[in-house]
């Protein structure tokens, strides 16, 4: 769709972004990429989930997967938005799935920056390692949360990697195994991309970049980053984030 503006041009008409992050991020994260989305002329909502970011200081004992599906509902349905570009990074994967399986005819396209992409009952831990799943459960164990990790093998400059060790926050540790039920063939009919960021590639998201290549109905893309794109390629993000707008603006 379209509309003219004062000088008679006929530009696209700006959609609806909502951009998820990943695990012990917030917001914030997204804070490179939001001006120019938004100087482009599309509606862009960047949600914090619930006990991480600035919602740190809620309670964790009770936030699980479906507390975090529902704070992104939440922000479409009170903003009222449609045909939703919904975009989930790193463990949103989850999240994402879950929520376009739960508002279906709100979103538009999933984009999977560089994120899980679940099979109906998995969680987050179940296509990780052994030894990675004995030790995040024994930290949720001891602490009730993840802690906050040092991001090596991403390929972050020093001040990148200063400034996401001020802002992480621990994760909750309730969502590490929430299962994920979904109608898969449903999902399997939406448009999907993938954006692979493997520059280095990040082990616990091997079984994603797989799934995507094999599974039908894909579009995939790569930039050459680490996994923390958003931070480390704002701009090669934006311009592929703004292609998949742009387009589906143009219907």
């Amino acid at each position: 769709m379209s509309s003219t503006d004062r000088d008679g041009a006929d530009r696209p008409r700006g959609v609806d972004i909502v951009l998820v992050h990943g695990a012990w991020l917030g917001a914030w994260a997204w804070k490179r990429v939001l001006a120019p989305l938004r100087a482009a002329g599309h509606r862009v909502f960047p949600v914090t989930l619930s006990g991480v970011g600035e919602r740190a200081h809620q309670p964790h004992e009770s936030i699980r997967l479906q507390t975090h599906i529902d704070d992104v509902k939440a922000v479409i349905t009170c903003e009222e938005l449609t045909d939703v570009l919904l975009v989930g990074h790193s463990y949103s994967g989850m999240v994402i799935t879950g929520v376009a399986d739960q508002l279906p005819t709100r979103i538009a396209r999933l984009v999977y920056l560089d994120a899980v992409v679940p099979e109906p009952g998995e969680s987050w831990s179940s296509r990780h390692t052994p030894e990675t799943q004995a030790q995040r459960r024994e930290l949720i164990a001891k602490f009730g949360h993840l802690p906050v990790t040092e991001p090596h093998g991403m390929g972050l400059q020093p001040e990148d990697f200063d400034w996401m060790m001020r802002c992480q926050r621990p994760q909750p540790g309730g969502v590490y195994d929430s299962p994920l039920d979904f109608d898969k063939a449903a999902w399997l009919e939406r448009p999907r991309t993938f954006i692979d960021c493997n520059r280095p590639a990040l082990l616990t998201i091997a079984a994603a970049r797989e799934r995507a290549r094999s599974q039908p109905g894909w579009e995939r893309f790569e930039i050459p980053t680490g996994h923390q794109v958003m931070i480390s390629a704002p701009q090669a993000l934006t311009e592929r984030l703004l292609m998949l707008a742009d387009r589906q603006a143009k219907g």
